[in-house]
């Protein structure tokens, strides 16, 4: 049987906010600390998130909203979680701007 993430790979640009970036690090490491030793990537948990989604308009609307309306510093706390295991990533390391 084929599975969905094993199907062809398509690479996607995302330009976001460095504490959006920060956080997606901060769910890597928690799929980590719940996967009893397999190494999700950023890739799998953004895919994840994707594919839960509901494709509802109001509900879509309504996440969009409610990012806009986030005042900067929103995500400090949750990026700075200590209790999660750290994860390395696979490849180049990302540069800071």
């Amino acid at each position: 049987m084929e599975l969905l993430w094993q199907r062809p790979r398509r690479k996607t640009l995302v330009d976001w906010p460095e504490d959006v970036d920060s956080r997606l690090d901060v769910l890597v490491r928690a799929a980590a600390a719940a996967a009893a030793g397999e190494q999700p990537s950023r890739s799998q948990v953004l895919a994840a998130l994707v594919t839960a989604a509901e494709v509802r308009p109001a509900v879509i609307a309504e996440l969009l909203h409610t990012y806009r309306q986030m005042p900067a510093g929103a995500l400090e706390t949750d990026n700075a979680r200590d209790d999660l295991p750290s994860v390395r990533s696979p490849g180049r390391t990302r540069t800071k701007r």
